[in-house]
């Protein structure tokens, strides 16, 4: 069984906990040591219970956390070469802690089996993750331009998946942000619009996913109703559930125990 928290979810800061068999995994860590740490406390855990974190890329909203993390908790902190070499260039001293991945190579962090594949951001090394545990999977794609074949690979069959869904087009197109930055978001390194997240999660729900969680959302040019409705009117009948994360606080725990499908 595989355990998912959502921390904290959108342009603010970043941060989910996975936890089976007794290993516990943050997924970015774009939010203060000091929440993090009140998340923890919450869901009954301390920071020395963490096995590890795994950095998606280097954008301040995903890894803003790491700098005091690392001083006071000193946890491993995996993601591509490209992501650490950025974390080592800003954070004194990290690099004792930083563990390299390849994608599409899965590699085992304790009761997880851990498979990273890459995304298309404008941030340095963008990967995303599949989490196996026990016949339990449970995956994550977000702040990636469009699904890279590599995405649609290795999430096939996952049974739990946080989803990026952070705009809807137009009204992104009609909305009050400067034009570079509507152009960076709609182009391939920005973000996933409702509509491509509602594509590829109807793909993903003919191969067995059955939860998904829509994360990363905008505050102006998106809403949660939208998000829903979008997604929602392309899974109609296929036994899917679909939630959006919250914004700043923790959310329930999303379960996935492994009996739907299997990688």
């Amino acid at each position: 069984m595989i355990t998912l928290h959502t921390i904290a979810s959108g342009s603010e800061g970043n941060c989910a906990l996975l936890s089976a068999g007794g290993t516990h995994l943050l997924l970015d860590a774009g939010i203060s040591c000091r929440r993090i740490t009140v998340a923890l406390d919450e869901l009954g855990l301390a920071p020395s219970d963490v096995t590890a974190v795994l950095v998606t890329h280097d954008h301040s909203d995903h890894v803003s956390g790491l700098d005091t993390m690392s001083r006071r908790w000193h946890t491993p902190i995996y993601g591509s070469p490209a992501a650490l070499r950025q974390l080592a260039y800003r954070i004194a001293g990290v690099s004792p802690l930083l563990h390299e991945i390849a994608c599409e190579t899965p590699f085992e962090l304790g009761a997880f089996t851990v498979t990273a594949f890459p995304t298309s951001h404008d941030g340095h090394g963008g990967v995303d993750y599949r989490f196996d545990s026990l016949g339990a999977s449970a995956g994550a794609l977000t702040d990636t331009g469009y699904v890279t074949d590599q995405a649609r690979r290795v999430l096939t069959g996952v049974e739990l998946l946080v989803l990026e869904s952070n705009h809807d087009v137009e009204w992104l197109r009609s909305g009050p942000y400067p034009y570079q930055l509507k152009r960076r978001i709609l182009s391939d390194v920005g973000h996933l619009s409702n509509d491509a997240a509602a594509e590829f999660a109807a793909q993903l729900a003919r191969t067995g996913t059955r939860q998904i969680v829509l994360a990363h959302l905008s505050r102006e040019n998106n809403s949660p109703q939208r998000a829903l409705e979008t997604v929602c009117a392309a899974l109609s009948g296929m036994g899917v559930a679909v939630e959006v994360a919250p914004r700043g606080v923790v959310s329930r725990a999303y379960v996935a125990e492994g009996a739907v499908c299997k990688k």
